[in-house]
């Protein structure tokens, strides 16, 4: 079981599990020529491509989206961002998947409006992983020089490989949190859903 080894070696495996899915590779190969400050592939793309993994179905199935995340607080327009969108779509647009280039310099602007709670400014790109609706989330990778990856995963790998969906309520409103695990329990009904917190402050 992954879950259960020394970090050093699920890195090892996660890097190996992720590079069953071809389709976020190229994600990543390709965002790489981009030079967005601060990047990463974030999100479900790469604990759903561990969950087909272990679950030993193919490696893109269920998986909606790609997302990539960068850090740009030199421009804070919707103008900056939108012609980096658009140059993705440009990029990606014969990969067979959608994804979704955000800065997120700019998430305090429109979180509120979107998400009924409002959101503290992130600092990096790493300050707005850390607040997904679940620990499970909080997974960035980009490729580094050299051939190396960036991993970046505060909350570990072991909920990652052993299907474990855990809450994080630091930021994401509980009926966000419930409404993604059961849509994810749906498509991956092995998966062990947790409660949201009875006090979330506790």
């Amino acid at each position: 079981m992954p879950g259960r080894l020394p970090l050093a070696e699920q890195l090892d495996v996660f890097r190996a599990t992720l590079g069953r899915n071809e389709i976020l590779t190229e994600v990543m190969a390709r965002t790489a020529t981009l030079d967005l400050p601060g990047w990463y592939v974030t999100a479900g793309c790469l604990f759903q491509t561990v969950w087909n993994v272990v679950t030993g179905r193919p490696a893109t199935q269920g998986i909606k989206d790609y997302d990539v995340f960068y850090f740009d607080d030199t421009d804070l327009s919707w103008e900056a961002e939108d012609a980096v969108i658009k140059a993705g779509q440009e990029l990606f647009g014969d990969l067979r998947a959608e994804v979704e280039i955000r800065n997120e310099a700019r998430v305090h602007l429109w979180y509120e409006r979107k998400f009924g709670v409002p959101c503290p400014p992130h600092d990096s790109t790493e300050s707005a992983i850390d607040r997904f609706a679940a620990t499970t989330c909080c997974l960035g990778v980009r490729p580094e020089p050299g051939g190396q990856w960036r991993v970046y995963a505060p909350h570990g790998l072991s909920d990652v490989f052993n299907l474990v969906v855990r809450p994080n309520p630091v930021l994401a409103p509980r009926e966000v949190y419930e409404a993604k695990a059961a849509r994810w329990k749906e498509e991956w009904p092995q998966l062990t859903v947790l409660p949201w917190p009875a006090d979330p402050s506790a």
